[in-house]
């Protein structure tokens, strides 16, 4: 009979084996925008292949070290995570279930409410392309245009970095990025914003946001920040707010989010 120990060792090279496959098919999935039929639709842009992402890292926890070999603080952050992503998938249904009249009409409704500051001349205001089930910030930004603001819109550069801000005005024409997200011309002159106009999955009323699982505009608003003061709006269908975000230390908590119903100061 073959020894306790090499049968052992053997279990644990065939369980690390088949982990393996499994984390590229992971990577695989969030980096490409595949036939419909290959799960990603191919309208995916940069927030559904990093959700999709995090529903691999979610998955992938079984093959991580047992919960009591793990310290407080990782038991701590993967309660938490697991929490965000209960909460993502609820928050992301609600607002799928709405109509594209109510879309339409919730994104018009948050223009007439506008921002609760004031717009200088020339102070530099980002948006973004709206992907999947997000509200529209495109009526809103033309309002502020009209109010002076100059006006742009976020490009993908590569994973892991901050997000660049490229000049636009609702007259120009788009171009799909990377990840398929509709962006100003490489051409266009880059700004860093004043006020950052933010999507996200699910909030609450300490200005804590759950996003699609990246950590993209948390890593881009710690980047920009160190040069210059910006204000963090998060935009949202009022079915989008939450009882509480469970926030990790890294998570950059939102000034203030606007709905088609109400808009939310969390400065004070």
């Amino acid at each position: 009979m073959v020894p306790t120990y090499f049968r052992r060792e053997l279990r644990d090279r065939v369980l690390q084996r088949r982990s393996r496959p499994r984390t590229l098919i992971c990577s695989l999935r969030a980096f490409f925008v595949l036939p419909r039929a290959f799960v990603i639709p191919a309208k995916a842009g940069i927030q559904y292949a990093a959700a999709r992402q995090f529903d691999c890292d979610v998955s992938g926890i079984l093959d991580r070290p047992p919960l009591r070999a793990m310290t407080a603080e990782q038991r701590s952050r993967m309660t938490a995570t697991l929490s965000k992503a209960d909460l993502r998938t609820a928050a992301l249904a609600k607002r799928d279930a709405l109509s594209d009249e109510q879309r339409a009409a919730a994104a018009q409704a948050m223009a007439k409410h506008g921002v609760p500051f004031a717009i200088l001349p020339g102070m530099v205001v980002s948006g973004y392309s709206p992907i999947r089930s997000e509200i529209d910030p495109a009526p809103l930004m033309r309002k502020l245009a009209e109010q002076g603001a100059k006006l742009a819109l976020p490009a993908v550069l590569s994973r892991g970095k901050s997000l660049a801000f490229r000049a636009w005005s609702p007259d120009d024409r788009l171009m799909l990025g990377p990840l398929g997200i509709l962006e100003p011309s490489p051409a266009a002159e880059e700004l860093i914003p004043d006020v950052m106009l933010i999507p996200l999955a699910g909030f609450d009323r300490q200005g804590h946001r759950i996003g699609y699982g990246a950590g993209h505009y948390d890593f881009t608003l710690a980047h920009l920040r160190k040069a210059k003061a910006i204000t963090a709006v998060g935009t949202a269908f009022s079915v989008q707010e939450i009882k509480a975000v469970p926030a990790l230390p890294h998570d950059v908590a939102l000034d203030y989010v606007l709905t088609e119903k109400k808009v939310f100061d969390f400065r004070s």
